[in-house]
Formats: structure tokens, C-alpha cells, sequence
């Protein structure tokens, strides 16, 4: 049983992503703004009624900036 004022680490985990995921969604349009998304590397594939998007540096970016802070607030 916890006891009170302890988190599960279960719960913060939640808490945290959805915290990070209403960030996300508020800078949404300044992140527009500066091209992620939309950047060279980032695959794109449009034939008829089918589109495949691939956002292969995109994803690089945001792992590689996660990963430095991540790095940084642990030390």
C-alpha cells in the first residue's frame, strides 16, 4: 500500500506524457512556423487517393534535443 503523497511510478509517467503532450500540442503552431516537419530527409509519398509520410529527420531532431536535455537534467 502507498503511503500518502507518493506517486506510483506508473502515474507519473502519465502524468509527464500528457503534460508533454498538451505542450506539444499549444507550440504546435510555432512549431509549424519554423519547418519541423517539413524538413529535407523527411519522406513524403503521394500517389492517388494514398499518402506515406515518413518524418525521418524530424524524428532524429527531437530525439537527438530530448535526449541532450534528458542527459543534462540527470547529471
Amino acid at each position: 500500500m502507498l503511503r500518502k503523497g507518493l506517486c506510483d511510478p506508473m502515474q507519473k509517467l502519465l502524468i509527464i506524457l500528457g503534460l508533454a503532450l498538451l505542450t506539444l500540442g499549444l507550440l504546435w503552431p510555432l512549431i509549424a512556423k519554423i519547418g519541423l516537419g517539413r524538413l529535407p530527409g523527411d519522406i513524403m509519398i503521394e500517389q492517388g487517393g494514398f499518402r506515406l509520410y515518413l518524418p525521418l529527420t524530424t524524428s532524429f531532431l527531437i530525439s537527438a534535443t530530448l535526449t541532450l536535455i534528458l542527459w543534462i537534467v540527470n547529471r
